[in-house]
């Protein structure tokens, strides 16, 4: 799947990094989202493995009774991941002007990207770099809700309903051979059914893309 050009263009097409020079120390998902969110990365990563956490910010939710060998952070605000206390390091990088990560090929067991896969200008560049530094066998998380910065969310994403953008993600992997097929994790309400049923509004609905680094290619 390729974007085409006019898919890629953001209603604010300013330097990302000036929209992002400011701090922003709140989560962008409800605590539902979280959890789920939380449970899913115990359920799949290992402990004592090299995790990237990718366009990441102040929290990483991992969960905190899980031990991993190194955390990479990344993203476009400095002092977000300064005060990470997951990352064991980080780099601040704008990937919509140079896709190219400064990490070596197969190196990470993990690949996260909670809630900004919808800014990425050029996302088969990207998904091309995952694929990179993923281990074979290695597992990509790509997680998002209904949530967003419009103004910095390509146009694709911001046109698409929300099972339209589930079906960019899955192409978004399926671009890049060697991925496996991607599995999808769908809740479409993060508050239980016992609150809606009791007139609560409910929460963010949760998405999620699971793909795996083919172990052959």
């Amino acid at each position: 799947m390729q974007l085409r050009p006019n898919q890629r263009l953001k209603l604010d097409d300013t330097d990302d990094k000036l929209f992002y020079a400011d701090p922003r120390f709140v989560t962008h998902v409800d605590e539902g989202f979280i959890q789920q969110l939380t449970d899913l990365y115990r359920d799949r990563l290992k402990p004592n493995t090299r995790i990237f956490d990718m366009m990441s910010s102040w929290v990483s939710h991992l969960p905190e009774e899980i031990q991993f060998s190194h955390v990479e952070g990344h993203g476009l605000n400095a002092e977000e991941l300064a005060r990470n206390p997951r990352l064991n390091h980080y780099f601040v990088q704008n990937i919509n002007e140079n896709p190219q990560l400064p990490l070596q090929n197969e190196d990470f067991d993990a690949v996260l990207n909670c809630v900004s896969v919808q800014y990425l200008q050029y996302p088969e560049a990207a998904f091309s770099e995952i694929h990179r530094i993923l281990k074979p066998g290695g597992v990509a998380i790509v997680s998002f809700s209904n949530r967003m910065f419009f103004q910095k969310a390509i146009q694709a994403w911001r046109e698409a309903s929300e099972a339209e953008r589930v079906e960019l993600v899955k192409g978004y992997f399926a671009s890049v051979p060697g991925f496996t097929t991607p599995e999808v994790i769908v809740h479409k309400s993060t508050l239980g059914n016992i609150f809606q049923w009791l007139g609560a509004p409910g929460g963010d609905p949760f998405y999620a893309v699971i793909a795996y680094r083919d172990n052959s290619i």
